[in-house]
């Protein structure tokens, strides 16, 4: 029990998918008096990665992609901070916070929901030039980032920096890369209608895919038909390709292939949160947390996970994994959630089986492909049905009216355009002023 209280303490590390509707799911499992539910997140919200294409390409406002913690958690502790360690022999978590010394957090029952990292690789240039597309900050900083670069090179006179600017070179075939750089080309090419000096046949997207195929999770016919699609719309589609280097801005590729660019966006998978390794907790070879097909941590009592940072057995498919996505994370977390309660209460933990119904993507805006049960569906029909299954799943009525009305402006009115890159470093002009010099563009 904690110290104090006559409670036990299900502390819940990660705010993600996982996290929260397990949070979630507890909440309304448990008596009042039953448990105390302790969320730890370094942000104050869960952000729904499946709409921060749509956020980047401003039909969804960046804050309806995203779910206060504290507010939809009302039975639950929220704390904002980092946890940077477990120690499970002794049952206690130690917890960063934002600001001030860190501190431990006892607990009873664990729930490991960190999630996943971007899958980096020792690219020189990478770390300096690049930016992944996993958050919402990062969605916000793309958008702002493209339409700054439509203005610079509407009035740049030089070349190479016109280059530099109209270039945008995404790395990764899978969803995050393909539903990203379409989401954002319809943007840049829409945005183009009010510029005199660029045109949309000035503009050059690249994707870079290390393998023969992108979006494996559609099948690969399905997969064909896209790259098909894509290099309609004049997108340099590379398979079989690797980034070598983005040093100062130049991109080099396996193929010999060198273009300058300053948008470099990096979405070539991912892998379990590093702070796995500050635990007791056995991992697999890639680092996941091993855990049974109930969802407990293999021979770890009173130790739970899921999500992208577990190694759970599918039981679907005989000798496999569950793939790291949304749809296995949020059934995994409903299932953990009655496994823990099921427990506590003395009976019975439940197996976790669910095959994947199928995949659905948004290639930019009224266009899509997907595969539900075999089904092979593509063009508007896809847009649509990808749209109407996330907006049922994104938390929260509030989100998904809110969703909808940020849909239903952008169909009735044009698309905003305006960059506001300057919000990426607010400070910068009062700075240069109060230094008495003349105020010049934020880097």
């Amino acid at each position: 029990m904690n110290p104090g209280s006559a409670r036990p303490r299900i502390l819940v590390v990660g705010g993600g998918y996982v996290g929260l509707y397990t949070a979630l799911r507890l909440g309304s499992k448990l008596q009042r008096d039953e448990a105390t539910v302790t969320v730890v997140d370094p942000r104050s919200y869960m952000t729904y990665q499946p709409f921060l294409p749509e956020c980047g390409a401003g039909s969804i406002q960046p804050r309806h992609t995203v779910v206060p913690l504290r507010q939809t958690l009302r039975r639950a502790e929220v704390v904002t901070g980092w946890v940077t360690g477990v120690e499970h022999a002794r049952k206690v978590a130690t917890v960063q916070p934002l600001e001030g010394e860190a501190y431990e957090i006892p607990y009873d029952v664990l729930v490991m929901a960190l999630g996943s990292v971007p899958r980096t690789l020792p690219i020189p240039g990478l770390a300096d030039w690049a930016t992944g597309f996993k958050n919402v900050e990062e969605a916000i900083q793309l958008r702002n980032r493209v339409l700054e670069c439509l203005d610079i090179a509407e009035t740049a006179t030089d070349p190479e920096i016109r280059e530099r600017n109209l270039t945008f070179v995404f790395v990764g075939g899978g969803y995050a890369g393909v539903e990203a750089l379409a989401e954002i080309e319809d943007l840049a090419r829409y945005a183009t209608r009010y510029l005199r000096n660029v045109s949309p046949d000035d503009l050059r997207f690249v994707l870079v895919e290390a393998s023969g195929r992108i979006l494996p999770e559609v099948g690969e016919d399905m997969g064909r038909w896209t790259v098909e699609q894509l290099r309609e719309r004049g997108i340099d589609v590379r398979l079989e390709t690797r980034l070598e280097s983005t040093v100062d801005g130049v991109v080099e590729l396996s193929d010999a292939t060198t273009m300058r660019s300053d948008t470099v966006v990096w979405t070539a998978g991912v892998r379990p949160h590093p702070v796995l390794e500050a635990t007791d907790l056995p991992l697999d070879e890639r680092g996941r947390l091993v855990c049974g097909s109930d969802l407990r941590v293999l021979d770890v009592p009173d130790a739970w996970g899921a999500g992208d940072c577990a190694a759970v057995p599918d039981l679907t498919n005989p000798g496999s994994l569950c793939s790291p996505s949304a749809q296995h994370a949020v059934r995994q977390a409903k299932v953990l959630a009655d496994n823990v309660v099921a427990t506590m209460r003395g009976f019975d933990p439940r197996d976790y089986a669910h095959r994947h119904n199928g995949s659905v993507a948004s290639l930019g805006l009224y266009k899509g492909v997907a595969q539900v049960r075999g089904v092979r569906i593509k063009g508007f029909p896809a847009w649509f049905l990808h749209r109407t299954y996330h907006m049922t799943k994104v938390p929260t009525v509030r989100r998904k009216v809110s969703v909808v009305a940020d849909w239903t402006i952008a169909f009735l009115f044009k698309r905003d355009v305006t960059s506001l890159w300057s919000t990426h470093q607010p400070f910068h002009e009062f700075s240069t002023v109060a230094k008495g010099e003349a105020p010049s563009r934020p880097r």
